[in-house]
C-alpha cells in the first residue's frame, strides 16, 4: 500500500453535515463530513487526546466532536475547542491530519499523503462524464476479500477472460496477441493497452443485445497510480463501455471498489439496474478467483511466479510499483501490524511539511531506493 495518491473515501451522498462517515483506508481509520457550506473534509479518525474514535462522535458548528471528552476539530484538523480549557488555551499540538479533497463522479476522494499540490499524482479524469451521448450508471461500491494489487492485476490481465467470464461469453484473445508481448502505452503515472478479442455469442452471456453481435471486439485496460484502473470495451464506434475502478485498500486483506460504468448505448435510464446486475455478475466471477489466490499479496520475489508475454500489463504495473516504492511511498505493513496493539499511526498530511509537533507518528514506510 502506498501513500501520496488519491483514494476514494465515500459516495458523495454518504458524506453529510450532521454526522461523520467512518471508513478505513491504507490500514487507517478515517472520517469524512461536510461543513455548512457543503464542502467535504477528510480527517484522521483518532483523537489525539486519549485515543477516542472521532467517527463515533457528531458534527456541530462545522467541527467534529469527539464522543469521549468533547474536543472539537475543524475541517483543517485543528482543535477548535476543549471543554476543560479556555479557547485561547488550546495547545498548538492539538491537531489531527486533514487531507486534500476532490469530489467528482459522485465520489469523495482524498489525497492520502504529504506531497505539496504541484507534486501530486493525478486523480484520473473521466472525460466523457456528463457529456452528450454517454450515460453513467449509478455508482456501485463493493468489497472484496483480497489485496488491492491482486484486484488491479486481474483487471489488467486480458488472458483470464476466456476461462473466468462465461457471463461475457468467454472472450478469447486474438492468437497474435497471446504469443507476443502486449504493446503498452506508458504515461507518467501508468500505462494502457488495447487488444482484439474473438466475440463468441454463447448462451452464457449475461448481456444479450444486438449491438454486441459483432465478430471482433476491441478492448483493453490501463491504470493510473496503484489503485485507479480503466477498462475499455468497444463493440463498434457507436457502442462501447468505459469502466472506471477506483480502489481503496482497506488493509492487506480487503479492498473496497468504487465502480463508475459509462456507456454509449442502451441509454434509457430503465436499463441502469439491469446493467448494474450484469456488472456484478461479471465481478462475482472475478471475486471467486481473487479470494482464493495464494499468497494473498503479490509475491515480493519475481521468481516465485512464471510470467508469459500475455502478462505484459501486470509486468508494467509492477515496474511502476517499484518506482513508487523507490520514492519511499510504500507502507511497511509488517511494522504497522506488529505494533497495532499499543501504537497508532496517521497517514501524513501535507501540513506536516510546514508544521511540526504532531502527536501521532506517520505510518511506517519502507526505505526508498538510491
Amino acid at each position: 500500500m502506498y501513500i501520496n495518491f488519491w483514494y476514494p473515501i465515500a459516495k458523495s451522498d454518504e458524506v453529510i453535515t450532521y454526522e461523520p462517515h467512518r471508513t478505513k483506508v491504507l490500514g487507517q481509520q478515517l472520517i469524512a463530513f461536510r461543513d455548512t457550506q457543503g464542502a467535504a473534509h477528510v480527517l484522521s479518525d483518532v483523537c489525539i487526546h486519549r485515543g477516542g474514535a472521532l467517527g463515533k462522535g457528531w458534527v456541530r458548528d462545522d467541527t467534529i466532536v469527539c464522543p469521549y471528552h468533547g474536543w472539537r476539530f475543524g475541517g483543517d484538523g485543528l482543535c477548535k475547542h476543549i471543554p476543560t480549557l479556555d479557547d485561547d488555551k488550546v495547545p498548538a499540538r492539538a491537531k489531527v491530519d486533514s487531507y486534500p479533497v476532490q469530489e467528482k463522479y459522485g465520489i469523495v476522494f482524498a489525497f492520502l499523503g504529504d506531497l505539496p499540490e504541484e507534486e501530486r499524482p493525478p486523480l484520473h479524469n473521466i472525460e466523457e462524464f456528463g457529456t452528450d451521448g454517454w450515460r453513467a450508471n449509478k455508482i456501485v461500491v463493493f468489497e472484496v476479500k483480497t489485496f488491492y494489487e491482486r484486484s488491479i492485476e486481474n483487471g489488467l490481465d486480458p488472458s483470464h477472460n476466456e476461462f473466468v467470464h462465461p457471463a461475457q461469453g468467454s472472450p478469447t484473445m486474438n492468437r497474435d496477441f497471446l504469443k507476443n508481448p502486449l504493446e503498452m502505452q506508458d504515461g507518467p503515472w501508468g500505462s494502457e493497452f488495447l487488444v482484439t478479442f474473438d466475440n463468441k455469442v454463447t448462451d452464457t452471456r449475461a448481456l444479450s443485445d444486438p449491438s454486441q453481435a459483432v465478430p471482433l471486439v476491441t478492448a483493453g485496460s490501463g491504470y493510473v497510480g496503484p489503485n485507479q484502473m480503466i477498462t475499455w470495451i468497444r463493440f463498434t464506434e457507436d457502442n462501447m463501455f468505459h469502466q472506471y475502478f477506483f480502489e481503496a485498500p482497506i488493509d492487506e486483506n480487503n479492498t473496497r471498489i468504487f465502480f463508475v460504468n459509462m456507456r454509449t448505448f442502451m441509454l434509457d435510464p430503465e436499463n441502469d439496474n439491469r446493467l448494474v446486475n450484469i456488472n456484478l455478475t461479471v465481478a462475482k466471477e472475478d471475486i471467486d478467483i481473487l479470494e482464493e489466490l495464494d499468497p494473498v499479496c503479490t509475491p515480493a520475489n519475481p521468481s516465485d511466479e512464471v510470467l508469459v508475454p500475455s502478462d505484459g500489463a501486470v509486468i508494467s504495473y509492477r515496474k511502476f510499483l517499484k518506482q513508487w516504492r523507490d520514492k519511499g511511498w510504500r507502507i511497511d505493513i509488517d511494522a504497522m501490524c506488529a505494533s497495532r496493539r499499543n501504537k497508532t499511526y496517521a497517514i501524513p498530511c501535507p501540513s506536516r511539511r510546514t508544521s511540526g509537533n504532531w502527536v501521532l507518528d506517520p505510518v511506517p514506510l519502507l526505505p526508498g531506493g538510491d
